[in-house]
């Protein structure tokens, strides 16, 4: 990777596509590992469900000893992949994203899911606080995301733009990692997860991508570790 700086983005890593998939391909891959996608988003949130427990949610069958709230997240995903997965030609614009978090948070597990947030919220392990959103501020920042050429740099850096800005009372993690994965998939570039045994090292380092904002160090992380997919 090679350090470029972009004229309206800012400085960025000029990152090479890993996969160059057919639409119909990257398609194929991200329904045959669904539920390990999903899995290992309920990992990052915290969620304590296991591999069988997504798998047992994900095919309607009950998860004994899995709270209530817990089901119905994973049963969010499962929801929120199938709206990305038959959405793929819409745009990745602000009322997409809310979308998606309200597809997160619905069956009341986030207070005003789909709707930017108007109050001032913490992040754990740190004390730095994201401001409060401001609509038209998204809508052109995503725009201006939009012009990044390389589709996996993209979908990176808007899955962090999302992440940093705590633009929901929750789920932005989620929202933020779906809304990166419509555009690997529709670009064909694979899929964006975080393995369970690096969560641990992802973390602190989006820990200091917020205190920070260099995303540097976090996307060569996100670009070596955490994209998925078939060399065809």
């Amino acid at each position: 990777m090679e350090r470029v700086r972009g004229e309206e983005v800012g400085e960025v890593l000029n990152m090479k596509s890993k996969y160059n998939m057919t639409l119909e391909q990257n398609i194929f891959v991200a329904k045959r590992n669904i539920v390990d996608y999903i899995y290992k988003s309920a990992q990052l949130e915290g969620l304590g469900v296991t591999y069988p427990d997504t798998e047992a949610i994900f095919n309607g069958v009950s998860a004994p000893g899995v709270k209530v709230t817990d089901i119905i997240a994973v049963n969010n995903l499962k929801h929120a992949w199938q709206f990305l997965l038959d959405t793929l030609e819409s745009p990745l614009d602000y009322a997409y994203l809310c979308k998606l978090n309200q597809l997160v948070g619905g069956d009341n597990l986030v207070y005003n899911a789909g709707y930017i947030r108007t109050l001032s919220v913490s992040i754990g392990g740190t004390s730095w606080k994201p401001e409060i959103p401001v609509e038209d501020d998204i809508k052109a920042r995503l725009i201006e995301l939009q012009r990044v050429e390389n589709a996996t740099d993209r979908a990176i850096e808007i899955m962090l733009y999302v992440m940093r800005g705590q633009f929901f009372l929750d789920g932005n993690k989620r929202t933020a990692m779906l809304a990166a994965n419509k555009e690997m998939i529709a670009n064909g570039q694979g899929i964006i997860s975080i393995p369970v045994e690096l969560i641990p090292q992802f973390t602190p380092l989006l820990v200091k991508y917020y205190e920070t904002g260099e995303p540097d160090t976090i996307k060569a992380f996100v670009y070596d570790n955490c994209i998925d997919g078939m060399n065809i």
